[in-house]
């Protein structure tokens, strides 16, 4: 227990140490405001600020004849470090605990990113959603409910999203905390936790006097007392986090926080997402339930900042207002429908509402109508329900797909699918079928993917045109190691490098990685190198291996020798597969794994790795699913290579022996074998090539019986008595041959064109073996080697046991020097295997001592060796007998190798083995009871036994022979014979006897020995030996299914060694031995592998087939899936619950249809009352011609008066820049008018627009008419600002814009314009400027055209040549007011590209960044009365735009 608690303590010490610098952090950046002034409001002893007397420094208390100034909200506060921040513990159950800060409103956005971020540890959204709306007496509908928390759940998952409100537990506040505890109830885990943040003013904080501590309160326990908050609120108990806005004041007013918050989120939408390489930034998202006049501003200027809102139909008042108006034409949104809407959705509260407010929020709801890009309403639209999450993806990939660059947009949204990993939302919004991609456009995302583990995306963008070949550069694959997360894998080799003082930059670790790949894989592969280093290498190992072919095929290789000199092919699918894979990634292992061109290869590769890495894993659970996941890709390389040989087993059997040029020059079948992979090694097509191997040049179908027949008469080979499978080729192809010709008389000449003869190089190969050849062949068959071995080793344990049993003299007869000799050729063929091994010393030492049988080779050798010593030297010539003797029964045991290479008997030697281990083990539960029971019996019947050996025989000897049934005589004393035994011990030949007594009885206690013997007996020979019983059954059980698997793999090893063995058995062998000793430095040829080398079109004839049998083996494998009880079970619960969601939607959209329906019927039902009332009115007074109609609305909604008042020439559209709300640059705002009230004949009483002219000082409001003004009334309508405003003049202001053209190349084929940045506008635009009477271009375009350029222009618009006008007119301009606007003249110059004055255009202004020329095309990045420009100087030069 001690351990434990200091490490408590040093967990407390370094909590401690965490929280101490977090308050220093806070206490220096983060500020809340105090009132300085102190000044006695409405009730007494209280500040206007709200805080008591008490609250205030000493300074700000001033004396009661203090009258110089008055309290001012804006001057008498300071910024003091803030007293309230920490964590927060709310009561009830679950006891939520959530970080807070009470900020200043003037605190630095920045600083409270660094809050959130770095202090508080929340990861950088890939989202960030605003919530806005109802703040109080707020109810939404169950349906509305829980589709608003399933939607925020779900968007919250699948994009690590924050959310932001305003915090306090009332109206859409309330609701989104409980989708926070709905997805904490759903996720235990704290790294999915979601994150929701309240931005709350601190002066309506109920109960916020318990969250004040200066040093910070960990944790502060906050009570919700919602039924006492009053005018107050308090904060909701499931959001995360709270930012507590302080201005100063707790007046109980609200609102304070909206300004901090907006510029806060602003700041969040600048962050980069991910990648910062992309350029893609957080996209926010400003989500509307229900709301007021507060939430329409909102909605509004979230609108023109660019942010798009959903807004949820259903949720009451704004939000239903917008929703009703959203499907609209513009036109039809008027005055009076929005009159009637407000009336209908706002109830009581429309009472108070006047006539000028329905005006302002008229015009802003048509500006909001007019931005469809940035508006997506979510709910029940003709019976169909949206889901919320997918409104708010889908919103903002239609605000991203209107971003100036189109390309760019496409780019945003795919970035941002891949973020939040909704493959759903890309395939549907961005892969659809109009969509064209090519490869190098998704490369970007394709990485975020690969590093994101986002394995769904990466499939879908492989289906959707991404090539790896290209994307899997040189650079690209360094930067995925190097950013890829972390694994156990990297982390090792990261170690390995700082051991080394070695850095790890990406070319260093790519480089590390394929050498521990290579040392994983085997010494027996050549070294591997990162695919920048293939060629080099291939190269290289292609002259390598064919040398060893050639020297191959001179001993008489089945497959005559092609040489290729072409390229291997670069495999980019195994370079990222070999990326997962050392990941432990099953999802993009596997999506590699089906890119790669050699798949068989690449699992059983993979296969090897994880086994070995498993082994050298720490971690338990990571190391089970390494094994998984390589049984897994050994299971893969099964079905590939069963389906491969079910359909082609010539062709499957090369696969086997190919050469692999990607993994060392290594095979398949070599792979699978150091992947231990012996359900591979099982198969029926690997075993038919084994058998192959094993027959040699022989025919696999030649019974054992004639090949042991003509070992004995070897001319019989030369009779057809055997078959070789030369002649069987030859046969099959003669055969062929017949048929081809039989065909060819048959058909004619076509088929006398297609057919090709063999050629001659053909005709060599296949002839018939020579009568040398013949016998070479039949001898070095690994066949007849095994049967020539297993009569040379009969015979020589029939000689070792002559000379034990009949020859063994003093001196060494003839037959005991013959086996001497015999030995020695067993030594040196030992030795021979030992070193004469491709895969290095070291690796074949490890595997030759893990083999039982060669472990029995060096016991009888080391055993002998011992003997023959002793044998040797006459004092030890008995001693070196018994030794050879005992040596003799290893050499016996040695023989039951020759069973393993029978089908039958070769797995009965695995259960064998299997058992000795089990009875092993046994042995120690029975020296338990044998050792006590032995030395029990002896302490009671001798006394003091000091001979050992009597003392062994007593204590164990005895006990081991009971439990065969050899009863003891001497424990039972009717049994006592004294003659039997020494009564002191001093014979030597008789035990000692037992005590006895005066009467030369036994003394011991009878009952007792019997009673220990029977309890012995029934512990061993009933209960232990029928547990061994047990245990025997278990394993044959167990093994019995394995066996023919295991046996078969083992197989493998006896083939191998016989391949390479000498012809001659022993003692012959030595002979060779001796001869191969001689040339040992000059080798006549090198090792013989199980290997073959292909030509490039062989190669690749044979990787397209494999290819296909893969892509078979998957949908068979998939259709198996499909067709199991499992995937029929999953299937069946993904169609109940898509069939329960659909009955869900249906019963919704068909009760929310028909209250909708009902609503509009009892709307017209009204309607039609007021016609009739109206006509009934009119028929009593037919004379009264002012009678006014009522207002009705159209079938659609639409106000007739509106409609009836509009001007006809009007009803195309009119101005929108010059009537924005805020006049650029001034804090001066327009007076709103809607689309009905801008044409002048349309009357509007209540207008009365501010009046502004920039030469007042300042930004001077006056509403006093001036005569002068009413001389000029703007051409395109009001615009809710009288004056001249920022214009120079009133009336007219002239400006000409330039548009400069020119062709990018000689072939005329891009259209081109000059576009110049405009600083005040942050954007691009045509050059030009103001012009006064008698000026024909701007005097500011001499800064960016040269002078000669400029005069050139100018004189050829004064003589009429050269430049046209394109267009001349009313221009809408943010700057227009009722009494000046803008009047431009386009003109356009062209530039001939031999032109002199092409070089001078663009450098006469100096810098690239604010001169340039671009396409003249609909991505244009101009305003759209220019870009409208641009579209005529298309048409005009014949161009799309």
């Amino acid at each position: 227990m001690l351990p434990k608690s200091g490490s408590n303590v040093h967990l407390a010490e370094k909590d401690s140490f965490i929280q101490k610098g977090f308050v220093s952090w806070i206490r220096k950046n983060i500020r809340k405001r105090e009132c300085v002034f102190y000044e006695t409001g409405a009730r007494e002893g209280i500040c206007k600020c709200g805080y008591p007397k008490t609250h205030h420094v000493d300074e700000a208390i001033k004396s009661e004849d203090h009258t110089e100034e008055t309290w001012n909200k804006d001057g008498h506060f300071r910024e003091v470090p803030t007293d309230a921040f920490g964590d927060i513990t709310f009561g009830g159950l679950g006891k939520n605990t959530s970080k807070y800060a009470r900020v200043s409103t003037d605190s630095q956005p920045v600083i409270l990113y660094q809050l959130l971020t770095e202090q508080w540890k929340l990861s950088p959204p890939n989202l960030l959603i605003s919530v806005t709306g109802g703040f109080k007496n707020f109810y939404m509908k169950n349906h509305l409910k829980k589709m608003f928390r399933r939607g925020l759940v779900k968007v919250a998952q699948t994009t690590g999203a924050w959310i932001i409100t305003g915090g306090t537990h009332s109206g859409v506040m309330k609701y989104v905390g409980q989708a926070v505890r709905d997805y904490a109830m759903s996720n235990s885990t704290t790294q999915s936790q979601m994150v929701a943040i309240g931005v709350a003013t601190w002066g309506t904080v109920h109960n916020g006097n318990v969250l004040v501590d200066p040093q910070g309160c960990f944790p502060a326990n906050y009570e919700m007392d919602v039924q006492g908050q009053g005018h107050l609120s308090c904060l909701d108990n499931n959001h995360t986090h709270f930012l507590l806005v302080d201005d100063g004041t707790i007046d109980g007013c609200g609102g304070v926080e909206i300004e901090l918050r907006g510029r806060l989120e602003k700041l969040i939408s600048q962050q980069p997402l991910g990648n910062k390489e992309s350029g893609v930034t957080i996209p926010v998202v400003c989500v509307v339930l229900d709301g007021g006049p507060g939430t329409l501003n909102t909605i509004y200027n979230a609108m023109l900042n660019g942010t798009p809102c959903v807004i949820l139909e259903g949720s009451g008042r704004i939000a239903d207002v917008i929703a009703e108006v959203a499907i609209l034409p513009l036109n039809n949104v008027t005055i009076s429908l929005i009159h009637q809407l407000m009336k209908k959705f706002f109830g009581i509260a429309y009472e108070k509402f006047s006539d000028f407010n329905i005006i302002e929020w008229t015009k802003k709801i048509q500006d909001i109508i007019r931005m469809p890009h940035l508006l997506t309403v979510c709910g029940i639209i003709e019976g169909k329900r949206e889901d919320v999450d997918v409104a708010i993806l889908q919103a903002l990939f239609k605000a991203s797909r209107t971003s100036k660059s189109v390309g760019a947009g496409w780019e945003r949204q795919l970035e941002l699918a891949i973020a939040w990993n909704r493959v759903d939302i890309a395939e549907t919004e961005i892969f659809t079928e109009e969509s064209q991609w090519k490869s190098a456009d998704l490369h970007g995302a394709m990485f975020s993917a690969l590093i994101g583990h986002k394995h769904q995306f990466v499939r879908l963008l492989l289906d959707n045109g991404v090539s790896l070949n290209d994307f899997l550069q040189k650079d690209t694959l360094k930067q995925l190691y190097f950013k890829a997360p972390s694994c156990s894998f990297l982390c090792m080799l990261k170690k390995k490098a700082e051991n080394m003082d070695q850095g790890l930059d990406p070319t260093t670790l790519v480089t590390l990685v394929y050498k521990e790949v290579q040392e994983l894989l085997g010494s027996f592969i050549k070294p591997l190198r990162p695919p920048w280093a293939t060629r080099k290498r291939n190269s290289r190992s292609r002259d390598e291996t064919s040398i060893s072919l050639q020297g191959t095929n001179q001993e008489g290789s089945q497959r005559p020798l092609i040489e290729d000199t072409g390229e291997p092919r670069r495999d980019p699918g195994r370079d990222l597969f070999l990326w997962a894979v050392i990941q432990n990634n099953r999802e993009l292992a596997e999506i590699a794994w089906e890119q790669c061109g050699d798949c068989l290869s690449a699992a059983l590769a993979a296969s090897t790795i994880l086994k070995k890495m498993a082994e050298e894993e720490d971690d338990e659970d990571e190391a089970k699913d390494m094994q998984k996941l390589a049984n897994h890709y050994e299971k893969h390389a099964i079905g590939v290579f069963s389906e491969c040989y079910d359909c082609d087993q010539k062709r499957a059997q090369r696969l086997l022996v190919r050469t692999l040029p990607s993994w060392g020059t290594t095979t398949c079948l070599r792979l699978a074998l150091e992947a231990d992979a012996k359900s591979f090694v099982a198969q029926s097509g690997v075993q038919a090539h084994l058998t192959q191997i094993w027959c040699g040049e022989l025919a696999v179908d030649n019974p054992v019986w004639r090949v042991m027949i003509c070992m004995l008469f070897f001319p019989l080979i030369y009779t057809g008595f055997l078959t070789f499978s030369r002649d069987k080729v030859i046969q099959r192809e003669a055969r062929n041959s017949e048929e081809m010709k039989n065909i060819k008389a048959g058909t004619g000449s076509k088929l006398r064109r297609t057919y090709k003869a063999p050629d001659h190089a053909s005709l060599q190969h296949m002839k018939p073996l020579s009568c040398s050849s013949r016998l070479a062949g039949f001898y070095s068959s690994p066949q007849v080697k095994f049967f020539w071995n297993i009569v040379s080793y009969a015979a020589f344990l029939l000689l070792f046991a002559v000379v034990l049993m009949m020859d063994f003299q003093p001196t060494p007869s003839p037959r005991e020097v013959v086996f001497y000799i015999w030995v020695l050729s067993l030594v040196c063929e030992e030795l021979r295997q030992l070193f004469h091994d491709p895969d290095g010393l070291r690796k074949k030492a490890m595997m030759y001592i893990q083999d039982l049988w060669n472990i029995l080779d060096v016991l009888s050798i080391i055993i002998f060796i011992i003997g023959l010593v002793c044998r040797l030297i006459p004092e030890f010539f008995y001693t070196g007998k018994i030794f050879l003797c005992m040596d003799f029964v290893v050499f016996c045991l040695r023989l039951m190798a020759i069973f393993t290479i029978s089908k039958t008997l070769g797995p009965k030697i695995i259960m064998v083995r299997r058992m000795m281990r089990d009875i092993f083990f046994f042995m120690f539960l029975l020296a338990i009871w044998m050792v006590a029971y032995g030395v029990a019996k002896q302490g009671i019947l001798i006394h003091n036994e000091t001979r050992l050996g009597w003392i062994f025989r007593g204590a164990v000897y005895d006990p081991y022979l009971i439990v065969f049934g050899n009863i003891p005589t001497n424990i039972d004393n009717a049994f006592f014979d004294k003659n039997a035994c020494s009564m002191n011990g001093t014979d030597p030949l008789k035990p000692k006897c037992p005590v006895l007594s005066g009467n030369h009885i036994p003394a011991f206690p009878e009952w007792l020995t019997i009673f220990l013997l029977c309890v012995y007996l029934l512990f061993t020979n009933i209960l232990l030996l029928n547990l061994l019983i047990a245990i025997f059954n278990f394993t044959f059980q167990e093994v019995q299914d394995n066996t023919d698997t295991i046996w078969k793999f083992q197989r493998h090893e006896l083939i191998k060694e016989y391949h390479s063995r000498p012809a001659a058995p022993p003692p012959f062998i030595l002979l060779i031995h001796v001869y191969r000793f001689v040339k040992w430095c000059c080798p006549s040829r090198k090792y013989k592998e199980f290997k073959e080398e292909f030509s490039q079109p062989e190669e690749e004839e044979l990787l397209s087939w494999e290819a296909l049998i893969k892509d078979q083996y998957l949908q068979s494998t998939q259709l198996e899936q499909s067709q199991s009880s499992e995937g029929r079970i999953i299937d069946i619960a993904q169609n109940v619950t898509t069939i329960t969601d659909r009955l869900e939607r249906e019963e919704q959209g068909s009760s929310a249809a028909i209250e909708k329906r009902l609503a509009r019927l009892e709307e017209q039902a009204n309607q039609s009352a007021k016609a009739l009332q109206w006509i009934m009115d009119s028929l009593r007074s037919l004379n009264d011609a002012a009678t006014e109609a009522p207002i009705l609305l159209t079938a659609d909604g639409e106000s007739s008066e509106g409609l009836r008042n509009m001007p006809e020439k009007n009803k195309g559209g009119f101005h929108i820049s010059a009537r924005q709300c805020q006049y650029p640059n001034t804090k001066v705002v327009r007076f709103p008018v809607p689309e009905e009230k801008v044409p002048w004949e349309v009357c509007f009483t209540s207008y009365m627009p501010p009046h502004y002219a920039s030469e007042d000082s300042g930004d001077h409001v006056d509403g006093s008419e001036s005569e002068a003004l009413d001389n000029y009334r703007n051409p395109g309508g009001r615009t809710g600002m009288r004056g001249r405003g920022a214009l120079s003049c009133l009336g007219p202001n002239l400006n000409v814009d330039l548009v400069l053209t020119r062709w990018r190349d000689s072939k005329r084929s891009v259209l081109e314009f000059l576009a110049v940045w405009d600083e005040s506008q942050a954007a691009w635009a045509l050059p030009g400027g103001p012009v006064q009477s008698g000026e024909n271009l701007p005097v500011m375009l001499m800064k960016v055209l040269d002078q000669k350029l400029y005069e050139t222009i100018n004189t050829n618009i004064k003589e009429g040549t050269k430049v046209k006008q394109v267009f001349e007119g009313y221009v809408d301009d943010s700057r227009n007011t009722d009494n000046a606007w803008v009047e431009t003249t386009v003109l356009t110059f062209h530039l001939d590209r031999t032109s002199p004055f092409m070089d001078t255009v663009a450098t006469s202004h100096g810098s690239s960044q604010t001169v340039q020329w671009q396409e003249v095309s609909g991505k244009a990045q101009l305003c759209s009365n220019q870009r409208d420009n641009l579209r005529l100087i298309a048409k005009l030069h014949h161009r799309k735009f």
